[in-house]
């Protein structure tokens, strides 16, 4: 059994609903959060521990796990605390706002020999396993290229939480809270990117973050991938395309868990289709978001083979926010990987 420690109530209540599903892996041994009601307005029956003192946690020989569900500018502070304790750390996006920060956690984690997990549940599903099964399989060919749509609605209420919109709190905007998931499953589906062009606006809301972008990404392999990101629009949707080779890949419009959703593969030849249908159809299921992450990362822990997300990955993800902001702001082409003498290696913060 491996026991963990949810830190933060907010999106706490979903790692803690899928970890419910998945009792006979996992326990939920306690909830930390600086208020105890919210605490106990996700209890829902749970005999987990209550608590608003971290160091609690930190300290119990018992705990294998923590869990950290804050707000972005404590992500790291907190991460390198647990892996200090020797503790698995299971980190929300994202894992910290500087490279120079992921290299600190990098180091820690080495010296410690703990997992640290970046949480990119997005990652699984029942279509997400289909088109994985279909490139593993080559029926799928090379990505020509890709679209993402990160088309959301976040008002006035949203906004409303003090730290969110600002530099400071939230660390970034639309592209660091929202469109980053879709921009893991671009490089999880369409390998590493080697150059980016970015731009960014603040069209919709009052707040200092952008919340809205354009971006075009030239991948390792050639391929050509665009992202439109907008948290103005009349509602929630997150729509993907991914063109290969001998098929075309299109998501539903699922906002939070597009491999949840079904997905079309269609043949670019037609004599292929069957081919294509016959391998969707035999493709093993597998769990939607956050229990799918979960899963893989009980695997992990427990040394058996797995797909769990990696630090490395984590990292990844942080140098194409850096990337991005970096050519939002200079309107400069900007090529990965990015070094140390980078002038945002530091920080993006204005």
């Amino acid at each position: 059994m491996i026991n963990i420690a949810i830190i933060g109530a907010g999106i706490g209540r979903e790692h803690l609903a899928a970890l419910r599903e998945l009792s006979s892996e996992f326990r939920v041994v306690a909830v930390v959060d600086q208020n105890l009601k919210r605490i106990e307005e996700i209890r829902s029956g749970d005999t987990f521990v209550a608590l608003t003192d971290i160091t609690k946690v930190l300290t119990d020989p018992e705990i294998d796990i923590i869990d950290i569900c804050l707000p972005p500018h404590l992500h790291v502070s907190v991460t390198l605390d647990a892996l200090s304790f020797g503790k698995h750390v299971i980190c929300e996006k994202p894992l910290a706002t500087s490279l120079a920060d992921v290299d600190r956690i990098s180091d820690a984690a080495k010296r410690s020999g703990c997992y640290v997990f970046p949480v990119f549940q997005y990652r699984w599903g029942p279509s997400l396993a289909q088109l994985r099964h279909l490139m593993a399989s080559g029926l799928a060919g090379q990505v020509q290229v890709a679209s993402l749509e990160t088309h959301w609605s976040r008002e006035y209420d949203y906004y409303s939480v003090p730290w969110r919109g600002t530099w400071s709190g939230e660390r970034g905007g639309a592209v660091l809270g929202h469109a980053i998931h879709n921009h893991d499953l671009l490089t999880h589906i369409a390998g590493e990117v080697a150059a980016l062009s970015a731009m960014t606006a603040t069209r919709v809301n009052e707040i200092e973050t952008e919340d809205c972008a354009s971006i075009t990404f030239a991948m390792t392999s050639g391929a050509l991938c665009t992202s439109s990101i907008t948290l103005g629009a009349a509602g929630d949707e997150t729509r993907l395309r991914f063109v290969f080779e001998n098929l075309t890949a299109t998501s539903g419009t699922a906002p939070y868990a597009p491999g949840g959703q079904p997905w079309t593969f269609t043949a670019r030849f037609k004599d292929q289709q069957h081919e294509i249908d016959k391998a969707v159809v035999n493709t093993p299921l597998e769990a939607v978001g956050f229990e799918g992450f979960f899963t893989e990362i009980g695997k992990a822990i427990n040394a058996q083979e797995n797909s769990a997300v990696t630090l490395e990955e984590g990292a990844a993800s942080i140098s194409l926010v850096t990337a991005i902001y970096h050519s939002s702001r200079t309107g400069a082409r900007v090529n990965l990987p990015l070094l140390p003498e980078h002038e945002l290696y530091k920080g993006w913060l204005p």
